[in-house]
């Protein structure tokens, strides 16, 4: 049987690359990788380009998945810069618009992770918290940091009969690695999980034709030591 080839969304680090003599590169976290490749499919990275390429890089693919990485650019939702907003990368968030745009032409399934949530909530028409401050309900600490991001931290509710539900049950514990978040979710999407303070946690599509699915916590940097996060690459992967 033919393997499933998943393109995922690369980001670029170009800070403090002394050992590279300051040269860009593209990475992916291995966990995104590992998962990729233990759910039977065959991980290809999708360098940051000319949006104008996202229609041959979509075509080249079976499944798209988007990484976490910078908060999403805010002029793109029509939003100025809030004080606590952090590194965004303009470059990133035009060329994976076109590729979820594409993805979504081509019917092809989207799996996001983190920022790749948010900037499918925003290239879907709706709008992010550019920082927790920014939400009046706010209790639950979202961004797990200085503690590493390996177990769950918070605790999310799950809506019957969506995607999610047979994969991770009514309740469970997720990591957290942020400070943004959605706020007006788009039109297009459904929100199926959410954290005890109402932070939307998890989305699929309302759209029969559309296969989206999106969390806002790092099944990658779980996957090893809860069997449910890597139920969603297997998920994404095998059956999607």
């Amino acid at each position: 049987m033919t393997k499933p080839i998943i393109g995922i969304a690369a980001n670029q680090h170009y800070q403090n690359n002394q050992a590279f003599f300051d040269q860009q590169f593209t990475y992916t976290p291995q966990g995104f990788i590992d998962g990729v490749h233990q759910a039977g499919g065959i991980p290809v990275l999708l360098p940051i380009s000319d949006p104008e390429l996202a229609s041959e890089y979509i075509a080249t693919i079976d499944k798209l998945l988007l990484a976490g990485g910078q908060d999403v650019t805010p002029f793109l939702y029509g939003e100025e810069p809030h004080p606590k907003l952090g590194p965004t990368s303009l470059e990133r968030d035009t060329f994976e618009m076109a590729l979820i745009k594409e993805a979504i032409k081509q019917n092809k399934p989207i799996f996001s992770v983190c920022r790749g949530t948010q900037l499918l909530n925003v290239v879907l028409g709706g709008t992010l918290y550019q920082d927790l401050t920014e939400y009046s309900d706010w209790q639950v600490k979202h961004d797990m940091f200085p503690t590493v991001p390996d177990f769950g931290l918070h605790s999310i509710t799950v809506k019957g009969e969506s995607i999610l539900a047979p994969l991770f049950g009514e309740r469970a514990q997720v990591n957290s690695y942020h400070h943004q978040a959605i706020k007006e979710l788009a039109e297009t999407l459904a929100p199926i999980a959410w954290s005890t303070d109402g932070i939307v946690e998890a989305v699929e599509s309302r759209e029969r034709n559309s296969k989206i699915l999106g969390v806002q916590w790092h099944p990658e940097l779980t996957r090893k030591n809860d069997s449910k996060e890597q139920s969603l690459f297997d998920f994404f992967v095998q059956e999607f």
